[in-house]
This record gives structure tokens, sequence and C-alpha cells, in this order.
């Protein structure tokens, strides 16, 4: 099935989620009506027509390895030489290294484009925004001139690499150490494995973000920094880093995940970026960057399993009604499916948007979008992964057997999905992060705040104000419980805070839906997803209530052992 962007949506949650045209006034010159809607449409058609049709080859053929590097299929080259020519990495970028300086909620449109169109392709993208912000926050100048003007333009690609074998969630048991080579840069020398796009043969060169240990640096966390070491020197020289191998996935097969070696002839050059021991807060930008583009991925996932199930509900024909033959769309519980794939993506999409938009309004200086954003970034990554799984998952179920069956396309993208609530973090971190971290902002009120705008709108919706108090009795909760009780309510209270939030952003779609001028069609659909969403999935939240504060108590009540009988 071909990919249609859903550009009235996008458009919409733009302009009334968003909203796009107060960041314009607010610092955002350039990001004029105009401009913003012939953005949001020039994407959907490129991801449609130079992405979306290698979807299927890139999950039956995939990345492939040899000892000479990685190879993508037929068709992928040209694609991304396509997307860098058109500058489509460069909306949000920096304009002092070619740049166009635009929101990063604009940007996203872009991103969730090329994900639905080809998830696996579109990794390629996520982390190289990510790590042009590491630069730009914590690069010297000489750094950010060599490195970021052709990152910006993704004629280079970046890369992150925390993970190792036994250094997962844990990154401060990482082993790689960091040599001081005594011209200033340094010599680098580990393994990191589960690295996206590590290598791969779409761009000239790949800067790797490495963290590493110095010499003498402490245990944990707090002794890590971050390197830059690059495929290719600036001389022109090959790096003493290569790609050992690649892994054999569920799904993304189109995404190479490296295992990549550094310093297996003395030492892979790098140069330190943010300071000695301070990798941590240097890579934390980048993940913060790359989580709300996983988040953005469950959307993606999610609007083409979606697409593709309302076309072939409409198509596939079982049963009758009034006696004649009918498309299984005209049943109640197909219907049922449809809307709620419809009302979670839209959801996820509206939380996703909105949480970029609180972003660019930090850059510009506004400290309680930056403060919403640190809150809302866990639920954007965790909610809109979950989002994309469920959605999904309905996807294959709506299709029936021949869901089951690869060619239609619905078992690719269940597989596709279900990655994305692992990596960045898997959502089980978040919610830690949103407990541990997040609750606390300001002693609580960053998060009270919040709440307060559900309550208020809320008016009308029953549910949604009963959640948001949920939500606060909850947060109380929390705040006061010892480390295990918190983490084990920490899920529960994440999607039950998610599903407010959403609900608030639904909410307020419905009410613009009065005055948008949106198509009829558009019109009538987006307003039976608000309302399936605030009166159907809301409700369900509030059944959350007693796991977020059961404690941990049961879960500690059996040893380790008893969980193998």
């Amino acid at each position: 099935m071909t990919y249609v962007p859903p550009i009235e949506d996008q458009l919409f949650v733009l302009r009334h989620i968003v909203g796009i045209d107060a960041l314009a006034e607010a610092g955002f010159p350039d990001a004029t009506d105009d401009t913003v809607a012939a953005i949001v449409d020039g994407a959907g058609a490129f991801a449609a027509g130079a992405f979306a049709p290698l979807n299927r080859i890139g999950d039956a053929v995939g990345a492939r390895w040899s000892p000479e590097g990685v190879t993508l299929p037929d068709g992928f080259r040209a694609a991304y030489r396509a997307y860098v020519e058109g500058g489509w990495g460069t909306l949000a970028g920096p304009p002092d290294f070619g740049g166009q300086g635009l929101p990063l909620s604009l940007a996203s449109v872009v991103m969730e484009d090329l994900g639905s169109a080809n998830m696996g392709f579109s990794l390629v993208m996520m982390l190289t925004p990510a790590a042009v912000e590491a630069l730009k926050h914590h690069g010297t100048p000489d750094q950010q001139a060599t490195w970021l003007p052709k990152l910006v333009t993704g004629e280079w690609t970046g890369t992150m690499n925390l993970t190792e074998p036994q250094a997962g969630s844990d990154v401060g048991a990482l082993k790689t150490r960091a040599e001081p080579a005594g011209d200033g840069s340094w010599r680098i020398t580990g393994t990191k494995i589960f690295i996206t796009y590590g290598e791969h043969d779409l761009a000239d060169n790949i800067v790797h973000l490495v963290l590493a240990r110095t010499p003498g640096a402490r245990a944990g966390t707090k002794g890590i920094s971050l390197f830059i070491v690059p495929k290719i020197l600036p001389d022109g020289r090959r790096n003493d880093l290569r790609c050992v191998s690649i892994e054999h996935k569920l799904g993304i097969h189109a995404s190479p995940t490296c295992v990549m070696s550094y310093g297996d002839e003395g030492g892979a050059t790098g140069w330190l970026i943010g300071g000695e021991m301070g990798g941590m807060r240097a890579m934390f930008t980048m993940m913060n960057n790359a989580r709300l583009n996983v988040g953005l991925q469950g959307v993606s996932i999610a609007e083409r399993a979606m697409q593709a199930a309302v076309a072939y509900a409409g198509q596939r024909v079982q049963g009758s009604r009034d006696g004649r033959p009918a498309p299984i769309v005209a049943f109640p519980d197909v219907r049922r499916m449809l809307l709620r794939m419809k009302a979670l993506t839209q959801a996820a999409r509206a939380l996703v948007y909105y949480t970029a938009g609180c972003t660019d309004r930090a850059s510009l200086g506004d400290g309680e979008g930056g403060l919403r954003a640190d809150l809302l970034t866990p639920l954007a990554k965790a909610y809109g992964t979950d989002v994309g799984c469920e959605v999904a998952s309905l996807g294959v179920q709506v299709h029936g057997g021949m869901g089951y069956i690869e060619e239609t396309g619905a078992a690719q993208h269940y597989r596709d999905s279900r990655i994305a609530p692992i990596y960045e973090g898997t959502n089980g971190i978040q919610a830690a992060d949103l407990v541990g971290r997040k609750l606390g902002l300001e002693g609580g009120a960053v998060l009270a705040r919040l709440l307060d705008d559900v309550e208020a709108g809320s008016d009308g919706h029953e549910a949604l104000a009963a959640l948001a108090a949920a939500c606060r009795r909850v947060a109380a909760r929390l705040r006061s419980a010892g480390a295990d009780d918190r983490l084990a309510g920490s899920y529960p209270f994440l999607t039950m805070l998610s599903v407010a939030t959403c609900g608030w952003l639904m909410a307020k779609s419905l009410a613009a839906l009065e005055t948008a001028g949106a198509p009829p069609l558009y019109a009538e659909m987006k307003r039976a997803a608000c309302r399936f969403y605030l009166d159907r999935i809301v409700p369900e939240a509030l059944g959350l209530e007693p796991a977020a504060t059961a404690g941990a108590e049961l879960l500690y009540s059996i040893s380790e052992e008893a969980f193998t009988a």
C-alpha cells in the first residue's frame, strides 16, 4: 500500500496545538504560514515518492555486511542524496552552519513522514540532528566549524555510541578507554554495540560520538567523557575503527545495527567534547533530541499501520449487512479498532509535536517552555512508542489472517514498531526518569502547572477532569514513597499522565474545530477521533490509579527463584 501523508492533521496540530504562528512572532520569523504549508506539503510528497517505494525492499533485503563495510539495497543511496540535496535535514539546523533556523516542531513533520514511509531507512537521519545539538551546545568553535556544516546538511551522518556488551541501561559500567595522544587528540579503544547506522554507504563520512573513560576517571557515570571519533579524519585518512558485524533483528531491517570496534591498530583518533568527565551532560543533550524523534517514530508507524488497516477494511468483503455483501468496515468491532487507531495516532502526534513546540520556546529563552519540555519528553518517548506498538498490533488484527502474512505489510509495521519502546532509554527508564527527576522539578510546581492546564481545558469532559485529579493524588503519593514503591508505580503513572496530557490536547483540538475551517471529511473524522479519545481512552487510564499506588510489596513478596516455577 502506498503512503499518503496526513497533511491536514499535521497542519492542524502545528497551528492549533503547537501555535506555530505565535512561534513565528516570538523568534522564528521565517515560519510564515505559506512556508509552513509548503514544507508540510513538500515533505509528504518527498517521503511518499522517494522513501515509501523502498520500504519493502528495505525489509526483505535489508542492510548487508562484508569486511569492506555495510551496503544498503539498490535505490537507497540515490534517495538519501535527494534528501540531502532537497535540504530536508537543514530545517531546524543552526543558520551559522548551513541550517534554516526553523522550529523543531516543523522539522518534526519531515521526520514523521520519512518514518511512516520507511522507518528503517529514516533511522539514518534520526541521530544526526542529535549530534548537531551536542556539538552546538558543547563543542568548541573549531569543532563546530569542522563538523557542523556537513552534519547539518546531512552530507555526513552522526551516531551515538553508548552501549557495550556489559553496559546497556547501566551506562556507568562501560569500559571503552581514551588515552591522550599529546597533540590535543585522544586514542580510543573499545567495543560498542547496537550502534544505529554505525557503518553504511549512504554518506561520505560518519561522525561517531563515543563515550569513554580517561585515565584515572572515577567509576560510574561521573567518570565518563565524550569524544568525536569520525570514520574519515580531517586529513582524509581512514580512522582506526570498523564495523565487525551487524545484528539480525526482528524489524527495521534496512537499518544496520552495528558492532563497532575502536582501536584495533593502536587507537582511533578522537577529540574531547564537553570537557573531561562531562560526557553524560553532553550525551543527555543528544539523547533528549533523540528521544523526541523516537516518540515520533511511534506516531510514524502508527500512521502507516492505520492507513493500511483503513484501506484493507474498505476492500475486504465478508458477510453482509441489510442483506447485501459488505466490506468489514461496515461492522462495529472493526470500526471500533479503526477509530481507536485514529484516536491514538492523532493524540500521540499532538503530544510529540507539542513537546517539540515547548523545546522551540525554550530555545527562544522561555524558561517555562524548557521546564515543560523536560517534563513531557519521557511521556512523548514512552507513550508515543507504546501507541505505535498498539496501533500496529491492531493493524494486524484488522487484516485478520492476512495480517499475519508478510505480503500485506501489516506484519512489517508490527515488527518495526517493537524496537521503539526499547532504544534511546527503555520506556521503563522513561518512567523512572519521570518519577525520579521530573516529578520534583521546582518542588512539583512544573507538574502542577501542567495539571492546572489539563483541568482548565477539561470543561465538559468529566473523565478528563477526574484523571487530572487522579494524577495529582498519585504524584503526591509517589513523592513521599520510598524508591522501590515509587518505581513500582512509575509506569502506570506515566501512562496516566500521558493520557491526561493527550486528553487535554484532544479537547483543545475539538474546540479548535469549531473555528478552524477544516475540510468537511477531515473535520468529521477529527471530531470523532477526539471524542473517542476523551470518552473511551481517558476513562481507561483512570483504572491505573490502584496500580500506580500499590507499591512494591507484592513484587518482592516472592524469591527470584520463584519466577522459574
